[in-house]
């Protein structure tokens, strides 16, 4: 896998593009694990880094739940410069 903008892999980059699609859920827990399309990502331990990072997080919810992922400023600010040109 080669590695891509600061560092991250192709494969969390599509994961943040995933969360700013709308397509994202993520666990309310201290190792929050992230579904795309309704499915369990297949490499929660990025997944983990991503959170910790700061780059996705959870709006809030019981602990346990299952809710919408939030792309934070700093992974807006990380996925800008591969968006396509308008």
């Amino acid at each position: 896998m080669t590695e891509h903008t600061e560092g991250w892999s192709a494969r969390a980059l599509a994961m943040l593009r995933a969360v700013a699609q709308g397509r994202a859920e993520i666990t309310v827990s201290l190792e929050p694990d992230l579904y795309v399309d309704g499915l369990p990502c297949s490499d929660q331990s990025t997944a983990h880094r991503l959170a910790h990072a700061g780059l996705i997080r959870t709006p809030g919810g019981v602990p346990g739940s299952r809710v919408p992922a939030e792309l934070s400023e700093t992974g807006q600010d990380l996925l800008e410069p591969l968006a396509p040109a308008a």
